[in-house]
């Protein structure tokens, strides 16, 4: 249902952030405006796809587009001179696409619709600390990056729009490619076991056997005593889940701010998931030792 509902609210984009968009820029001259009407229009036509045809890469460009959207709205709002029925209709229909493209239905979506044969993904709650500032400012950063260089070449000011077309490029394609790792974060149940494809704490996806899993069970904020637990939580309290396993697994833990991974062997791991309940049960449908 909440995606036929986003889907719904996003048809409107055209009509109510769109007419902010065309009377804030009504008075520009005609290459600028034509280029900030060919890139909204790419923008929202990019969610579209995104919204109908759910990807793991349509997840990362939605939820960078629709913020982007909510904020341009918000200015035209406060600054530009707006009808305030229309200004207001903007910020009402991009505030509730940005609720809507957060929810997590739309990232089960996208993961799984990227899954192969008998696989059942569930996307990793996102690090709370990353919603403080470095998340939305990213998303904020990728737009600016993408639209600055064209606009300011459109208006003919080819020194600044060179320089922001040079800066913005790579700026943008290493902007995109972070948070595409955070819509690559998922635990799957497939039928050998359970494994964890997190490129933010994992060089590689790692595979449980389910026959060395002893229990998958539910934890809290607080990480379970023990030196050999490997916490991949990134501060992520709610969602949580520990996996024991008979015997040490061993695993490749990222090497932060430097390339390479780290070998580490444990006998317990914890991930917080979104839709955990509802993994157990599929879990224990799998045959997965469960408890709760």
């Amino acid at each position: 249902m909440e995606r036929w509902i986003l889907t719904a609210v996003w048809a409107t984009l055209p009509v109510t952030a769109g007419g902010a968009i065309a009377d804030a820029t009504a008075g520009w001259s005609t290459g600028p405006q034509l280029v900030a009407a060919v890139l909204s229009w790419g923008a929202w036509a990019v969610g579209v796809l995104a919204v109908v045809v759910p990807r793991p890469v349509g997840l990362t460009a939605v939820r960078a587009i629709a913020p982007c959207f909510l904020v341009l709205a918000i200015v035209i709002a406060a600054t530009a001179d707006v009808d305030a029925g229309v200004a207001t209709a903007a910020v009402v229909a991009t505030l509730v696409a940005q609720v809507l493209v957060s929810r997590p239905t739309v990232a089960f979506l996208a993961v799984n619709a990227a899954s192969y044969g008998d696989e059942a993904r569930f996307p990793l709650r996102v690090p709370p600390g990353l919603f403080l500032a470095p998340l939305p400012l990213a998303r904020l950063l990728l737009g600016a990056a993408v639209v600055t260089g064209p606009l300011l070449l459109a208006d003919a000011q080819w020194v600044a729009g060179t320089v922001a077309v040079v800066v913005g490029v790579p700026v943008a394609v290493l902007t995109a490619r972070a948070l595409h790792g955070l819509s690559s974060r998922f635990a799957v149940l497939v039928p050998a076991g359970f494994a964890v494809v997190d490129p933010l704490t994992l060089s590689d996806p790692v595979l449980f056997p389910r026959e060395r899993i002893v229990t998958l069970q539910p934890v809290g904020a607080t990480p379970p005593p023990g030196d050999d637990l490997l916490d991949l939580r990134l501060g992520a309290s709610l969602g949580g889940l520990a996996l024991t396993f008979e015997s040490p697994a061993e695993v490749y833990r990222s090497a932060r701010g430097r390339r390479g991974a780290t070998a580490v062997r444990t006998t317990r791991v914890c991930i917080a998931a979104q839709g955990h309940t509802r993994l157990l049960a599929q879990a224990a449908e799998r045959r997965i030792p469960v408890v709760t």
